[in-house]
Protein backbone atom coordinates (compact mmCIF):
# COMPACT_ATOMS: atom_id res chain seq x y z
CA UNK A 1 0.00 0.00 0.00
CA UNK A 2 1.41 3.38 -1.00
CA UNK A 3 1.57 5.85 1.85
CA UNK A 4 0.34 9.42 1.53
CA UNK A 5 3.81 10.72 2.23
CA UNK A 6 5.28 8.69 -0.63
CA UNK A 7 2.64 10.03 -3.01
CA UNK A 8 3.49 13.63 -2.30
CA UNK A 9 5.36 15.47 -5.07
CA UNK A 10 9.07 15.96 -4.48
CA UNK A 11 9.28 19.17 -6.50
CA UNK A 12 7.30 22.39 -6.35
CA UNK A 13 7.44 25.47 -8.52
CA UNK A 14 9.77 28.32 -7.47
CA UNK A 15 6.93 30.62 -6.34
CA UNK A 16 5.51 27.94 -4.07
CA UNK A 17 9.01 27.19 -2.82
CA UNK A 18 9.49 30.82 -1.80
CA UNK A 19 6.14 30.83 -0.03
CA UNK A 20 7.09 27.70 1.88
CA UNK A 21 10.46 29.23 2.79
CA UNK A 22 8.98 32.45 4.18
CA UNK A 23 6.28 30.51 6.02
CA UNK A 24 8.91 28.43 7.81
CA UNK A 25 11.02 31.54 8.46
CA UNK A 26 8.00 33.12 10.12
CA UNK A 27 7.54 29.91 12.13
CA UNK A 28 11.07 30.27 13.50
CA UNK A 29 10.48 33.91 14.43
CA UNK A 30 7.12 33.22 16.08
CA UNK A 31 8.82 30.63 18.26
CA UNK A 32 10.53 33.50 20.07
CA UNK A 33 7.18 34.25 21.69
CA UNK A 34 7.11 30.77 23.17
CA UNK A 35 10.85 30.68 23.90
CA UNK A 36 11.79 34.19 25.07
CA UNK A 37 15.09 32.89 26.44
CA UNK A 38 16.39 32.73 22.87
CA UNK A 39 15.71 36.45 22.41
CA UNK A 40 17.30 37.18 25.79
CA UNK A 41 20.41 35.31 24.66
CA UNK A 42 20.55 37.53 21.57
CA UNK A 43 20.10 40.62 23.75
CA UNK A 44 21.75 40.17 27.14
CA UNK A 45 25.07 38.75 25.94
CA UNK A 46 25.74 41.63 23.50
CA UNK A 47 24.83 44.17 26.18
CA UNK A 48 27.20 42.52 28.66
CA UNK A 49 30.06 42.53 26.15
CA UNK A 50 29.61 46.21 25.34
CA UNK A 51 29.38 47.33 28.96
CA UNK A 52 32.14 45.09 30.33
CA UNK A 53 34.64 45.72 27.54
CA UNK A 54 34.02 49.47 27.64
CA UNK A 55 34.27 50.02 31.37
CA UNK A 56 36.70 47.25 32.33
CA UNK A 57 39.24 47.45 29.49
CA UNK A 58 38.59 50.93 28.10
CA UNK A 59 40.76 52.92 30.48
CA UNK A 60 43.64 50.43 30.41
CA UNK A 61 43.78 50.09 26.62
CA UNK A 62 42.86 53.52 25.29
CA UNK A 63 43.17 55.78 28.32
CA UNK A 64 39.45 56.56 28.39
CA UNK A 65 36.25 54.64 28.01
CA UNK A 66 35.04 57.04 25.31
CA UNK A 67 38.07 56.51 23.07
CA UNK A 68 37.94 52.76 23.56
CA UNK A 69 34.23 52.62 22.76
CA UNK A 70 34.89 54.34 19.44
CA UNK A 71 37.50 51.70 18.65
CA UNK A 72 35.97 48.56 20.12
CA UNK A 73 32.24 48.83 19.41
CA UNK A 74 32.57 47.85 15.73
CA UNK A 75 34.71 44.89 16.79
CA UNK A 76 32.14 43.82 19.38
CA UNK A 77 29.42 44.01 16.71
CA UNK A 78 31.52 41.80 14.41
CA UNK A 79 32.23 39.28 17.17
CA UNK A 80 28.57 39.09 18.12
CA UNK A 81 27.54 38.63 14.48
CA UNK A 82 29.91 35.69 14.08
CA UNK A 83 28.79 34.03 17.29
CA UNK A 84 25.15 34.59 16.33
CA UNK A 85 25.82 32.84 13.01
CA UNK A 86 26.55 29.66 14.96
CA UNK A 87 22.95 29.66 16.25
CA UNK A 88 21.87 28.71 12.72
CA UNK A 89 23.74 25.43 13.07
CA UNK A 90 22.48 24.90 16.62
CA UNK A 91 18.85 25.48 15.61
CA UNK A 92 19.18 23.29 12.53
CA UNK A 93 20.70 20.45 14.52
CA UNK A 94 17.98 20.78 17.16
CA UNK A 95 15.26 20.54 14.48
CA UNK A 96 16.94 17.46 13.02
CA UNK A 97 17.46 15.64 16.30
CA UNK A 98 13.93 16.40 17.53
CA UNK A 99 12.36 15.06 14.34
CA UNK A 100 11.03 18.40 13.08
CA UNK A 101 12.52 17.79 9.65
CA UNK A 102 10.97 14.34 9.51
CA UNK A 103 7.54 15.87 10.01
CA UNK A 104 8.19 18.61 7.46
CA UNK A 105 9.46 16.06 4.94
CA UNK A 106 6.04 14.40 4.92
CA UNK A 107 4.45 17.65 3.73
CA UNK A 108 4.18 18.78 0.07
CA UNK A 109 6.77 21.55 0.46
CA UNK A 110 10.08 22.36 -1.18
CA UNK A 111 12.88 20.29 0.32
CA UNK A 112 15.04 23.40 0.62
CA UNK A 113 12.37 25.41 2.47
CA UNK A 114 13.22 24.27 6.04
CA UNK A 115 16.90 25.13 5.62
CA UNK A 116 16.30 28.40 3.75
CA UNK A 117 13.60 29.40 6.24
CA UNK A 118 15.94 28.83 9.16
CA UNK A 119 18.67 30.95 7.55
CA UNK A 120 16.29 33.83 6.74
CA UNK A 121 14.87 33.84 10.28
CA UNK A 122 18.34 33.88 11.80
CA UNK A 123 19.30 36.77 9.51
CA UNK A 124 16.38 38.78 10.93
CA UNK A 125 17.59 37.95 14.44
CA UNK A 126 21.07 39.09 13.42
CA UNK A 127 19.70 42.47 12.34
CA UNK A 128 18.00 42.86 15.72
CA UNK A 129 21.21 42.06 17.59
CA UNK A 130 23.28 44.49 15.49
CA UNK A 131 20.75 47.28 16.01
CA UNK A 132 20.70 46.62 19.76
CA UNK A 133 24.48 46.83 20.13
CA UNK A 134 24.73 49.94 17.99
CA UNK A 135 21.88 51.62 19.85
CA UNK A 136 23.48 50.86 23.22
CA UNK A 137 26.82 52.12 21.93
CA UNK A 138 25.26 55.43 20.92
CA UNK A 139 23.71 55.76 24.39
CA UNK A 140 27.12 55.14 25.99
CA UNK A 141 28.83 57.73 23.79
CA UNK A 142 29.67 56.16 20.43
CA UNK A 143 29.43 58.75 17.67
CA UNK A 144 28.43 57.72 14.16
CA UNK A 145 30.37 59.80 11.63
CA UNK A 146 29.38 57.77 8.58
CA UNK A 147 25.78 58.96 8.64
CA UNK A 148 22.78 56.93 7.57
CA UNK A 149 24.54 55.56 4.43
CA UNK A 150 27.41 54.29 6.58
CA UNK A 151 25.05 52.60 9.04
CA UNK A 152 23.07 50.94 6.26
CA UNK A 153 26.23 49.81 4.48
CA UNK A 154 27.60 48.37 7.74
CA UNK A 155 24.34 46.48 8.32
CA UNK A 156 24.37 45.01 4.82
CA UNK A 157 28.04 44.05 5.04
CA UNK A 158 27.61 42.36 8.42
CA UNK A 159 24.54 40.43 7.27
CA UNK A 160 26.23 39.31 4.05
CA UNK A 161 29.34 38.14 5.91
CA UNK A 162 27.24 36.44 8.61
CA UNK A 163 25.19 34.69 5.94
CA UNK A 164 28.40 33.32 4.41
CA UNK A 165 29.69 32.13 7.79
CA UNK A 166 26.32 30.55 8.56
CA UNK A 167 27.03 27.97 5.83
CA UNK A 168 29.90 26.69 7.96
CA UNK A 169 27.51 26.52 10.92
CA UNK A 170 24.95 24.70 8.76
CA UNK A 171 27.55 22.11 7.80
CA UNK A 172 28.59 21.61 11.42
CA UNK A 173 24.94 21.40 12.46
CA UNK A 174 24.30 18.68 9.89
CA UNK A 175 27.35 16.65 10.87
CA UNK A 176 27.09 16.99 14.66
CA UNK A 177 25.09 14.48 16.69
CA UNK A 178 23.66 17.02 19.14
CA UNK A 179 23.30 20.83 19.50
CA UNK A 180 25.90 21.07 22.27
CA UNK A 181 28.59 19.86 19.88
CA UNK A 182 27.69 22.64 17.47
CA UNK A 183 28.21 25.17 20.26
CA UNK A 184 31.70 23.79 20.85
CA UNK A 185 32.49 24.91 17.30
CA UNK A 186 31.95 28.52 18.38
CA UNK A 187 34.63 28.26 21.02
CA UNK A 188 37.25 26.30 19.09
CA UNK A 189 36.96 28.30 15.84
CA UNK A 190 35.07 31.60 16.20
CA UNK A 191 36.44 32.51 19.62
CA UNK A 192 40.15 32.30 18.64
CA UNK A 193 39.47 34.10 15.34
CA UNK A 194 37.91 37.10 17.05
CA UNK A 195 40.50 37.37 19.80
CA UNK A 196 43.45 37.07 17.39
CA UNK A 197 42.16 40.08 15.45
CA UNK A 198 42.10 43.81 16.05
CA UNK A 199 38.45 43.69 17.09
CA UNK A 200 39.30 44.66 20.67
CA UNK A 201 42.89 45.90 20.71
CA UNK A 202 45.11 47.66 18.13
CA UNK A 203 47.35 45.38 16.10
CA UNK A 204 50.53 47.26 17.04
CA UNK A 205 50.14 46.24 20.70
CA UNK A 206 50.61 42.57 19.81
CA UNK A 207 53.83 40.56 19.28
CA UNK A 208 55.31 40.81 15.80
CA UNK A 209 54.70 37.15 14.94
CA UNK A 210 51.02 37.54 15.83
CA UNK A 211 50.62 40.79 13.89
CA UNK A 212 51.32 38.95 10.63
CA UNK A 213 48.26 36.76 11.21
CA UNK A 214 46.10 39.59 12.57
CA UNK A 215 46.64 41.61 9.39
CA UNK A 216 45.19 38.86 7.17
CA UNK A 217 42.57 37.62 9.63
CA UNK A 218 39.13 38.09 7.97
CA UNK A 219 37.73 39.25 11.32
CA UNK A 220 40.29 42.09 11.37
CA UNK A 221 39.35 43.10 7.85
CA UNK A 222 35.64 43.05 8.64
CA UNK A 223 36.15 45.01 11.88
CA UNK A 224 38.17 47.66 10.02
CA UNK A 225 35.44 47.87 7.38
CA UNK A 226 32.71 48.39 9.99
CA UNK A 227 34.88 50.96 11.81
CA UNK A 228 35.35 52.90 8.63
CA UNK A 229 31.64 52.85 7.79
CA UNK A 230 30.43 53.79 11.27
CA UNK A 231 33.18 55.92 12.80
CA UNK A 232 34.50 57.44 9.59
CA UNK A 233 37.75 56.82 7.76
CA UNK A 234 38.96 54.59 4.96
CA UNK A 235 36.52 51.75 4.40
CA UNK A 236 36.30 50.94 0.69
CA UNK A 237 39.32 48.60 0.59
CA UNK A 238 38.27 46.74 3.71
CA UNK A 239 34.68 46.45 2.51
CA UNK A 240 35.85 44.97 -0.78
CA UNK A 241 38.16 42.50 0.96
CA UNK A 242 35.38 41.50 3.38
CA UNK A 243 33.03 40.80 0.49
CA UNK A 244 35.71 38.70 -1.19
CA UNK A 245 36.16 36.70 2.01
CA UNK A 246 32.39 36.24 2.27
CA UNK A 247 32.19 35.08 -1.35
CA UNK A 248 35.07 32.64 -0.85
CA UNK A 249 33.59 31.17 2.34
CA UNK A 250 30.16 30.75 0.72
CA UNK A 251 31.67 29.28 -2.46
CA UNK A 252 33.51 26.63 -0.47
CA UNK A 253 31.04 25.72 2.26
CA UNK A 254 27.59 26.33 0.73
CA UNK A 255 27.83 23.49 -1.85
CA UNK A 256 29.23 21.10 0.78
CA UNK A 257 26.50 22.06 3.26
CA UNK A 258 23.75 21.66 0.65
CA UNK A 259 25.10 18.25 -0.31
CA UNK A 260 25.19 17.20 3.35
CA UNK A 261 21.67 18.53 3.82
CA UNK A 262 20.36 16.44 0.91
CA UNK A 263 21.98 13.33 2.33
CA UNK A 264 20.68 14.01 5.84
CA UNK A 265 17.05 14.78 4.91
Amino acid sequence: MTTAAAALPRRVNPVEGLRHTFTLAWRSLVQLKHNPLELLDLSIQPIMFVVLFTYVFGGAISGSTGDYLMFALPGIIVQNALFASVTTGVGLNSDLTKGVFDRLRSLPIARSAPLAGRIIADTVKQAWSIALILGLGVILGFRIHGGVPGVLAAFVLLLVFSLAVSWIAVLVGLLASEPEKVQIFAFVVVFPLTFTSNAFVPTDTMPGWLQAWVDVNPVTILADAVRGLLAGGAAATYVGQSLLWAAAIAAVFAPIAVRAFKRRV
